[in-house]
């Protein structure tokens, strides 16, 4: 990795992860006042995961993006098999309402290596950085707010996520406005930029298609201390 220039990194489930008090409060939520048909907080839940999984899986496919908003709507529309007038919901205010909910309980980072790895890419000479993401229930502009909270937005000179571009992973247009933000702060060659995350078809297979390198992590059991050579000599892990 000494030859790399620019690193990009993927967000969920390789830098951070789901705080799993926020899933519960939130099902709780559309349980107890969008749920006519009293249907279980575990049917709740399930369908929260339903349509997570449906909506990555259509994005991934189109390379377009399923906004949040549209995301709750399906889960109220669900949980209530398609009877329930979804005209009647501010669906702004119940997003905030669902932001709160997530400052409330928020996301972790992913492992006790992930800050110090990225102080240490982001502290070599002459290196820059960025995070490029999906998004789901949570938008771009909320988690940028979350990566300030959590004191790691310093370790990034952008962020780039699927519902403020249109664009998803693997989509070639995403990556391409990675590279074009990456041209226009400064002068690199392809080969000195890599890709890191945790899917193999949006982050590994989607940056391999563009020609740029990649890093799988995490899913595979590789960590993300991979980047750091002669770890142990770097960095100071408890």
């Amino acid at each position: 990795m000494e030859n790399i220039r620019h690193y990009s990194f993927d967000l969920w489930l390789t830098l951070i992860k789901s705080n799993p008090q926020f899933k519960q409060q939130r099902s709780l939520v559309f349980h107890q006042e969008y749920n006519a048909l009293n249907k279980s907080l575990e049917e709740v839940q399930h369908i929260f995961r339903q349509v997570d999984i449906m909506c990555n899986n259509i994005n991934e496919t189109t390379g377009k993006n399923v906004d949040a908003e549209e995301m709750y709507l399906m889960v109220i529309s669900l949980v209530n098999e398609n009877k329930f007038d979804l005209g009647d919901i501010d669906i702004n205010a119940l997003y905030l309402r669902m932001e709160t909910l997530l400052f409330e309980f928020l996301p972790l980072i992913y492992s006790d290596e992930t800050i110090d790895v990225l102080a240490y890419v982001k502290g070599k000479p002459d290196c820059t950085t960025n995070i490029l993401s999906n998004t789901g229930f949570i938008k771009g502009v909320t988690l940028r707010k979350v990566l300030e909270q959590l004191n790691i937005a310093q370790y990034f000179d952008f962020q780039l996520y699927s519902d403020e571009a249109g664009l998803s992973k693997p989509n070639k247009a995403f990556f391409q406005l990675l590279l074009d933000e990456i041209a226009a702060i400064r002068e690199i060659e392809l080969n000195q930029i890599i890709h890191i995350g945790d899917n193999i078809k949006t982050d590994i297979l989607g940056a391999e298609n563009m020609s740029i390198k990649s890093l799988q992590v995490n899913s595979n059991n590789v960590s993300l201390i991979k980047l750091i050579p002669d770890a142990t000599q770097h960095l100071f892990i408890a």
